[in-house]
């Protein structure tokens, strides 16, 4: 815990740290939180618990890591592909697409890209994210509140579960399903009665995240896209807190985009191969990435050629 009280006028103040007196660099007090006096300026109570909270909001961010991409590969993928879910499992890339009437259930031969087989849903229907988890293909519907189940073998439409909320993205974890509804809460399904059993709030820096939209189970922790944003977010399971943030502005060349072209939407771990695919709503490839501290240097030089697949 630190108090203060000092000259404000320097840009150092003195401060009880840990016991000890020493001078610290600390944020600046507004000024509504000072007392003025004819020889000196002191710290109101208000104003030391403002720093406070000011110092422990600093920490609780520090320990948030942050990440910078690295493009390491790209596949040509369709453009007309409006996606909503992702999945790599095995030789095979399940992708979910959005849109009333033009909405699918799309199963790729990876990482070729041909298409082995797919499903068009019903006009009325708007698909969102997919996964699957075992021998079933799960697939949830923005408003109509119902997840559609297929059989993963043939995917034929072996039934459906109502949910009480809009559906957006969907993944697995080892205990059963686990949905978002755009909103900053996850909902856990038991994977025999697709019933909830537990709902989380996800929060950064304690504060509600809204817009929570793809999602993908990597290593113990859930990765999500935010909606309208080109940043994922690393999701602690039991506590909902975020752990991690991952910055993917510019991964799309601005040439790229075309006047459809819609946001960041798609995250695909390839657990064999321990590699990390996303993409987007309309985006003419899949991007393999490594994500890497943004304090570690890049080991790419400028103007290097990112490698390219077409199928």
């Amino acid at each position: 815990m630190e108090f203060i009280a000092a000259r404000l006028r320097g840009r150092y103040r003195l401060a009880l740290l840990s016991g000890k007196l020493r001078l610290a660099r600390l944020p600046v007090v507004p000024a509504a939180f000072m007392s003025f006096g004819p020889h000196k300026t002191l710290l109101t109570l208000a104003a030391v618990f403002a720093v406070f909270a000011s110092t422990v909001s600093t920490q609780a961010q520090a320990a948030i890591k942050r990440y910078r991409f690295e493009e390491l590969e790209r596949i040509a993928q369709p453009r007309e592909n409006f996606v909503q879910g992702l999945q790599i499992v095995g030789d095979r890339l399940y992708m979910g697409t959005g849109l009333y009437g033009s909405s699918r259930l799309l199963e790729y031969e990876f990482p070729s890209m041909e298409l082995r087989r797919e499903v068009d849903l019903p006009d009325e229907l708007f698909g969102e994210g997919v996964t699957r988890l075992g021998n079933r293909i799960y697939q949830l519907t923005y408003r109509a509140r119902k997840l559609l189940v297929y059989d993963a073998d043939t995917l034929e439409n072996v039934g459906s579960a109502p949910i009480s909320t809009e559906g957006w993205g969907i993944t697995f974890t080892p205990a059963g399903l686990v949905y978002s509804d755009g909103t900053h809460r996850l909902f856990f399904l038991d994977p025999d009665s697709l019933r909830v059993v537990r709902t989380i709030e996800v929060t950064l820096n304690r504060q509600p995240l809204p817009r929570l939209n793809e999602l993908e189970w990597i290593n113990g922790r859930i990765w999500a896209n935010v909606w309208r944003s080109n940043q994922l977010v690393e999701i602690n399971p039991e506590t909902g807190a975020v752990e991690a943030i991952a910055d993917l502005r510019g991964l799309l060349d601005p040439k790229l985009r075309e006047e459809d072209t819609d946001v960041l939407n798609g995250i695909a771990w390839d657990s064999d191969a321990k590699q990390l695919w996303v993409t987007g709503k309309r985006w003419p490839f899949l991007y393999r990435v490594r994500l890497v501290d943004f304090d570690t240097p890049s080991p790419l030089r400028p103007g290097t050629q990112t490698p390219t697949r077409s199928p």
